[in-house]
């Protein structure tokens, strides 16, 4: 019956199917959610008012339309979100049936199952922590179940030492237990938690909006120096197709054909880049990727694609080098760059006739149009004016305010009406270099966008334009506190007041980015084949030898925590038993000699008989004794008030 469960058990239990549940308040539907909420409110409730909980009939129509609910949210009770949702409202439901201690156990169960969904959901350290605080309340649940007089504080130290006492096993399990990857099929869609940052298709403008947004990208750790500040060219999409307003990936080529081999030249660059989920297919690599994990592979257009794992986060181990000839160029490939949607105008071909781009050689208009950029008044901004209907020449002859989008669209456009070929290359440049963990962490706020030109005996050259207007963008880091605070474009991270004054923030964030970059590395990313690495760095390299680590390394942790463990129950047994010993000692020379088998209490009602002037003395002794020797919850100082009251009754022989 329910009158045998003490409220406080339920109150505690209630609080931590609570605590288990909030963060769910993202992943699981509005209305799911508030049918969770007001199950729990009525299950508390019935705490006090027992005649309120719902019997059989209306229980059963509580399930019917909570599972109507959940399949109008979902549309189905398969797939991750579903199936999260179908465990909630299911221990919202079974706490309306709570009536004996053994539905305190099954709902107890339950929500360890829940919280452990957590992590379908989010694997960073603070959910894990959490979810560690969470299970130490639902272990301490089941202490206060099996306790006479449920206690708050003393079941949540119950909980947190067994938890404690659990973590060298469960670290050596993590680290040596052979790691089991699922099939593909099995895997639940990650697509949740892919980061929407740069786009198959560029308009002027699209980039700036991602300037105003921290949200990581990836990190990147070198084996030795870092590249120079204006050479950190972080590759993706290539934009070779445009309609005079947008911009445009070429499908064929990302499909039918594989880069052409690469003449690499001067440094090698050795690092390590760890890829946030993302909504689509593309590794940002340092321009030029040499080599490259098997599992991607390098399209014509020279960026690398993981199909496999778009939606995870990912590391990888890249060479690259910042100099490099791509070589030969195709007919295919000269018609797809020279590509204008129709005839120039006259105003941007006498642009380019005033710039010499009909009579010198390519390398000139370069550099005559870059100094253009330079010189005639350009300005970067974050927030550019519309551009019309024409955007190339309302950029170029009327506002002159733009982002990089603006100036390397622009820039492309007159490389063809000069017959040049050329395309814009979308990716990320720069990154904010975290000095505690000595890596490099690229935000959407350092999305950039540039040109490649394609040069006899050079193949594919980069231009960045955007240097020619704004330099301190691709010299110096992008403060991305200050930018975000204010709206407004700004490269010297300690130069203004409102800077300092973000200062330490930043230097928190830097705290904090290395320890989550330790954890996403470590733990999260502790996968079959970086165990397989890690392992034989130790000579562990077959499964034989792994179980045979796991069972000494198990066998020793065990010992070790039973010694300790048991050494600390023994010597404190020992000690209230040899005092009491002594107590046994002196009363045998009063004659009184206790008998085996004779318990302390009547032992005690003996001597009180025998020796009455002796009772007070020999009843506070023995009362001390047994709080020590068999009651778990004994006072702080049982143990001194017997050594005084053994030294009194020494006074009183």
């Amino acid at each position: 019956m329910e009158s045998i469960i003490h409220p406080r058990v339920l109150i505690f239990l209630l609080l931590a199917i609570g605590l288990i549940t909030l963060p769910h308040i993202n992943h699981i539907p509005g209305p799911l959610f508030a049918t969770f909420s007001f199950l729990l409110a009525w299950r508390f409730i019935c705490i006090w008012k027992i005649k309120y909980l719902p019997n059989k009939w209306m229980l059963l129509l509580l399930t019917i339309a909570a599972v109507l609910i959940l399949y109008n949210q979902h549309q189905g009770i398969l797939g991750r979100d579903a199936g999260t949702s179908l465990f909630v409202i299911a221990l919202a439901l079974k706490l309306l049936e709570i009536k004996t201690e053994r539905d305190l156990y099954l709902v107890n169960y339950l929500a360890f199952i829940v919280a452990s969904s957590q992590f379908l959901y989010q694997q960073n350290i603070l959910m894990a922590v959490y979810i560690l605080f969470v299970c130490c309340v639902l272990l301490a649940t089941l202490v206060s179940i099996n306790s006479q007089k449920p206690e708050v504080l003393a079941a949540l130290k119950t909980a947190m030492i067994i938890v404690f006492q659990a973590l060298p096993i469960s670290l050596l399990l993590f680290v040596l237990f052979p790691r089991l990857e699922a099939p593909r099929w099995m895997l639940f869609d990650q697509q949740h938690s892919a980061k929407t940052g740069l786009t198959d298709s560029l308009e002027p403008g699209a980039i700036s909006q991602l300037g105003l947004s921290d949200e990581l990208v990836f990190r990147v750790k070198f084996t030795a120096e870092l590249p120079p500040a204006n050479k950190r060219y972080w590759r993706g999409p290539v934009y070779s197709y445009t309609d005079g307003k947008r911009w445009t990936e070429i499908k064929r080529s990302r499909k039918h054909k594989t880069a052409e081999k690469i003449d690499y030249k001067g440094d090698q660059y050795h690092y390590t880049l760890m890829m946030e989920a993302q909504d689509k297919d593309w590794v940002f690599a340092l321009d030029m990727p040499a080599s490259f994990p098997q599992a991607l592979r390098k399209n014509a257009d020279y960026q690398l694609i993981n199909p496999a794992n778009k939606h995870q986060r990912t590391e990888y181990k890249f060479t690259s080098y910042i100099q490099y000839n791509t070589g030969r160029i195709t007919e295919t490939e000269r018609k797809q760059n020279l590509q204008l949607p129709a005839e120039a105008s006259d105003k941007l071909k006498q642009l380019v006739k005033q710039l010499n781009g009909f009579e010198q050689p390519a390398e000139v208009f370069i550099q005559a149009l870059l100094a253009h950029f330079r010189n005639e008044n350009f300005h970067y901004t974050l927030r550019p004016p519309l551009m019309g209907e024409k955007p190339i020449e309302n950029f170029l002859f009327a506002s002159r305010y733009g982002f990089c989008s603006h100036y390397a669209t622009a820039f492309v456009y007159l490389m063809r009406i000069a017959d040049i070929p050329a395309r814009v290359v979308g990716g990320y440049q720069g990154g904010e270099f975290n000095p505690l963990g000595g890596f490099l962490e690229i935000k959407q706020a350092n999305a950039h966008a540039w040109a490649e030109v394609w040069l006899k005996n050079k193949g594919w050259v980069r231009f960045d334009p955007t240097a020619a207007v704004a330099p301190e963008r691709i010299e110096q880091d992008v403060n991305i506190d200050l930018q975000i605070a204010t709206g407004i474009v700004n490269f010297s991270p300690m130069f203004t007041d409102a800077s300092k004054a973000l200062s330490w923030m930043k230097q928190a964030r830097q705290l904090w980015g290395n320890v989550d970059y330790s954890w996403q590395r470590w733990v999260i990313n502790y996968n079959s084949e970086n165990q397989a690495q890690f392992l034989s760095s130790w000579g562990i390299d077959d499964i034989k030898t792994i179980f045979y680590w796991l069972l000494c390394s198990i066998g020793s942790v065990t010992t070790v925590l039973a010694w300790i463990i048991l050494r600390k129950k023994q010597q404190k047994q020992d000690e209230e038993l040899i005092l009491y010993l002594l107590f046994c000692k002196k009363m045998a020379k009063f004659g009184l000699v206790k008998q085996a088998g004779e318990t302390v209490q009547n032992f005690s009602l003996r001597i009180q008989k025998q020796r009455p002037e002796l009772s007070e003395k020999v009843i506070e002794i023995s009362r001390i004794y047994t709080r020590l020797r068999y009651e778990r919850k004994y006072k702080e100082g049982d143990m001194q008030l017997l050594k005084k009251q053994l030294s009194e009754f020494k006074l009183a022989k």
